[in-house]
């Protein structure tokens, strides 16, 4: 069984339902998808996650109405402000980078969508200041709220994940985002049921 990971059901809403495959719209947000994700993988019936929707693309990373496959998520804001080490007691770090698995990814070798990285943020970015800033930091070609949440998660149960997005946006100043939902969730359900196809076939 393949749990579908996405923020809202709006985002997915032309995917043709197919057995062995469920679809949680689990909200907005990276504490909403990370709760959301670890409880659906509690029940143990699910042997791989996609999280799918529409994502921002940093200028040069993505266009609007492209689909990409984001393989490695980072976490915006965690640690100190400005950046730098941050010192826990007893050894423990913080954990800021999570993964797409990558046996999965292999198995999406051929379809046309590049690989990318990116960045989970608890805010749209609305700045082309925090944009700059948040690709330098992170070598980031796509903004999400809820990748990292879902592949931490996917990471902490051992089920193994990927992230397929659609491009609706550019990441900055609102006035020139070229915000296009419909254009971005076309590009995420098209390359959602290309993923799921080569998995189910590639069992």
């Amino acid at each position: 069984m393949i749990l579908v990971v996405c923020a809202l059901a709006a985002e997915l809403r032309g995917f043709a339902p197919r057995e062995g495959v469920e679809v949680l719209a689990c909200g907005v947000g990276p504490v909403e998808a990370a709760t959301g994700t670890a409880r659906a993988l509690a029940s143990g019936r699910y042997a791989a996650v996609i999280n799918a929707g529409i994502a921002g693309a940093f200028r040069g990373g993505a266009a609007v109405g492209e689909a990409v496959l984001v393989v490695a998520e980072r976490l915006a804001g965690l640690g100190l402000e400005g950046g730098g080490a941050l010192t826990l007691p007893d050894g423990a770090a913080l954990v800021d980078e999570a993964r797409a698995d990558a046996a999965l990814a292999a198995r999406c070798a051929g379809l046309p969508y590049r690989s990318v990285r990116g960045v989970t943020v608890a805010e749209v970015t609305t700045t082309d200041a925090t944009a700059a800033r948040w690709r330098a930091a992170y070598a980031a070609e796509v903004e999400s709220m809820e990748g990292f949440a879902v592949f931490r998660a996917a990471e902490r149960a051992g089920v193994p994940a990927l992230q397929v997005r659609g491009i609706s946006n550019y990441v900055g100043a609102r006035a020139d985002a070229q915000w296009d939902f419909k254009a971005g969730s076309r590009a995420a359900i098209t390359a959602l049921d290309a993923v799921v196809t080569r998995l189910r076939a590639t069992r």
